[in-house]
């Protein structure tokens, strides 16, 4: 692998800075369904950018054990839990993602009534469509009728981390149903990628966009699942054999500078790094796992070069797409702006913790998936 430890563990510290230092300076002014001001871009606002976020800092805490980066993760949350939780959506379930991988390692009841109300709610009270799936309803707006693959990320991931660590099979069985449904909908069968959305309303994919970003959420969001959860092992094979699929049809769709573009298969629209990371670090960490072969590998280093190439010397990472609705024709994905969020650095956190891994020799097995209780 081209990176060496030192430079990793080094824009390791520089993404971390980025991430807390992020601003939203009053860009995309996007006011809450409960009259609360939207805010996709800092690291204050408890939504899905800064869930994903702190996703990636407590892989990176777990890598390290970093007292300074523990003290900033459990201040964020214990800040947001004295003040009060946001309603209850898709985009606010993800920064519990985060909490319940801490939770698993920290043990003890700090966080543990927090993450068993919310996962009451999402069981009673969350919007499903047709068949069960989750309805992708966001703090800004409610998608009747809708599955986007975002879901599988902010949603299922959680409730199988939660459920295995809490002994709650109901929350994990639940995951996997909404992997099932949402794999039916939404995975491509012409190409093996994945499209970004689904309605029952009308029963069509909108504007059928294979969308990078979308894509990484399942690269990335399958190989956790299986990680983060005891999966039945016909259900497990069948998600490996999705992932394979989707994987042999990213591998021919990498760029020169081993960035994919944020419709994959457009050589019109522009490279997006969010996505690059996403698939950087699942192709990294399926072949650390023994899943994929020498081409999974090598694709993996080289979009991890390109996202080493798009980090600032401020730590923020670069050419990162801003959240992205359902879009209703081609055009649109094409012409969403690029602006640093807490995602772009959370999945370059991720890409580049899974490279130290490989670095500094850690070793996982197959058989062994399971490895947060």
């Amino acid at each position: 692998m081209a990176a060496g430890i030192a430079e990793l563990r080094e824009k390791l510290d520089l993404l971390v800075e980025g991430m807390t230092a992020l601003s939203h300076g009053g860009q995309f002014h996007e006011p809450n369904l409960d009259g609360r001001p939207g805010d996709y871009i800092s690291f204050q606002s408890w939504e899905w950018p800064q869930g994903v976020g702190l996703y990636g800092l407590v892989q990176l805490w777990r890598h390290r054990r970093d007292e300074k980066l523990l003290s900033v993760i459990e201040g964020w949350y214990d800040r947001h839990l004295e003040a009060g939780l946001p309603q209850l959506n898709v985009n606010t379930t993800a920064p519990m993602l985060a909490l319940s991988l801490l939770w698993r390692e920290r043990g003890g009841d700090r966080y543990h009534a927090a993450m068993d109300n919310w996962a009451d709610r999402l069981m009673a009270d969350a919007a499903c469509t047709v068949e069960g799936g989750f309805q992708h309803d966001v703090s800004d707006k409610l998608n009747a009728g809708e599955l986007w693959d975002d879901t599988l990320f902010m949603v299922a991931l959680f409730l199988a981390s939660y459920g295995q660590g809490a002994g709650r099979q109901d929350l994990v069985d639940e995951a996997v149903r909404q992997f099932l449904v949402h794999t039916r909908y939404l995975c491509d069968t012409e190409t093996g990628l994945w499209f970004h959305g689904w309605t029952f309303q009308g029963r069509h994919n909108f504007a059928r966009a294979r969308w990078a970003r979308g894509n990484a959420w399942i690269t990335a969001g399958i190989l956790d699942f299986v990680e983060l959860a005891d999966i039945p092992a016909p259900v497990r094979d069948f998600l490996f054999g999705v992932l394979s699929a989707q994987v042999e049809a990213l591998l021919p769709l990498q760029a020169a500078s081993g960035a994919w573009r944020t419709l994959l298969d457009d050589p019109t629209s522009y490279e997006e790094i969010s996505a690059t990371a996403g698939f950087g670090y699942a192709l990294l960490k399926a072949a650390r796992l023994g899943i994929g072969d020498a081409r999974w590998r090598e694709a993996g280093e080289r979009a991890l070069a390109a996202v080493l190439a798009n980090i600032d010397p401020q730590g923020t990472v670069q050419n990162v797409s801003y959240g992205t609705r359902m879009g209703h024709d081609l055009q649109f994905y094409r012409d969403i702006p690029l602006q640093p969020t807490g995602y772009g650095q959370a999945l370059a956190i991720l890409c580049l913790v899974e490279a130290l891994t490989e670095a500094e020799g850690a070793t996982t097995t197959r058989e062994n998936l399971t490895t947060c209780r």
